[in-house]
């Protein structure tokens, strides 16, 4: 059982890492209107270090940061912050080529309304459609299906957004201090047996990643540029790529999907993160192009940050070098 509160940075709370403040914007759904996108960039630029971050949530990083009161100002007025009771919660992750960021709103507003879940913590995840539905959500929607804790137990529902509210103040009145329903003894259980369960097949939660393109292109190493992509609305995935609109300048990034960069990612390193043994980046620039099978994530310390879900080999940094895990 976990013995303190989750640390999530905010958009507002931010985290004082090694370079400055750190915030974490989160875009239920990664989509974001052209003019939403260029807030986000303007921010990154005149108020922290002119690099955006991709996270493996769908959500974007300003770091550099001297405090978050003038970031939340922009972001409340581009409407990208309409809850700062429920702001670390507000992490839904949504197929990026489907049709669903309706649904995404209509989850996220309904989530926000909830006083009871102000208190949800921010590793608490919601996925919504079949490509994403093997990430590891605490809840996940696949058409009429509720998946629990990554899992298909049988659950069925008509309102979606009404079982998706349900299912998340019953986690939060079990948790304790839990910060997943994986974590809670018995409570995937539990939630079953307050739906009930239907006589229809399972199915089996997959993770399908977008493969880069000039429509979806990856950011190398999940950092931007913030410069790049003015005024282009954008939808975020969590392979720290981006959909945008044919024809976009997709200049430095990744378009090809033989390109060596697909694949490989890695955390902050130094000398953002003080906790990092090494420049995990540097290190992964230099190492790019080695036949090697992916995908492959770099990590500057045993706690092996911005890891993807999935079957990924990982270079872990310690005293000594590098250990390799499969």
């Amino acid at each position: 059982m976990r013995s303190h509160p989750d640390a999530c940075p905010g958009a507002v709370e931010l985290h004082q890492a090694a370079d400055g403040g750190l915030a974490r914007i989160r875009v239920p759904g990664g989509s974001l209107s052209a003019a939403q996108w260029d807030v986000v960039r303007l921010a990154a630029l005149e108020l922290g270090t002119g690099v955006l971050e991709f996270t493996s949530r769908a959500n974007l990083q300003i770091r550099g940061l001297a405090d978050g009161l003038e970031l939340g100002a922009r972001l409340r007025a581009a409407g990208l912050l309409p809850s700062a009771t429920h702001e670390r919660m507000r992490n839904i992750i949504a197929a990026p080529l489907e049709s669903n960021q309706a649904l995404v709103n209509a989850l996220d507003a309904a989530l926000c309304a909830d006083p009871v879940l102000a208190s949800l913590p921010g590793r608490f995840l919601v996925t919504v459609g079949a490509s994403v539905s093997g990430l590891g959500g605490d809840f996940g929607l696949v058409d009429d299906v509720l998946l629990l804790a990554g899992t298909d137990t049988g659950v069925r529902v008509e309102d979606p957004v009404d079982a998706l509210v349900t299912a998340a103040r019953l986690f939060q009145e079990m948790r304790g201090s839990a910060w997943r329903l994986s974590e809670v003894d018995g409570g995937v259980r539990k939630i079953t047996e307050h739906f009930g369960v239907a006589d229809a097949p399972r199915i089996t939660p997959v993770v399908t990643p977008v493969a880069p393109s000039p429509v979806t292109p990856g950011v190398p190493l999940g950092r931007l540029d913030a410069r790049l992509l003015a005024g282009v609305p954008v939808r975020l995935t969590p392979w720290r790529s981006l959909v945008v609109p044919p024809g976009t300048d997709t200049t430095g990034l990744i378009t090809d999907p033989a390109s060596p960069w697909h694949g490989v990612s890695a955390c902050t390193g130094r000398p953002g993160c003080a906790k990092s043994l090494s420049d995990v980046r540097a290190d992964a620039r230099a190492w790019l192009g080695t036949p090697h099978a992916l995908p492959v994530h770099w990590s500057g310390c045993s706690r092996r940050c911005g890891r993807p879900q999935g079957d990924v080999i990982e270079f872990v940094a310690t005293s000594d070098g590098y250990e390799e895990i499969r």
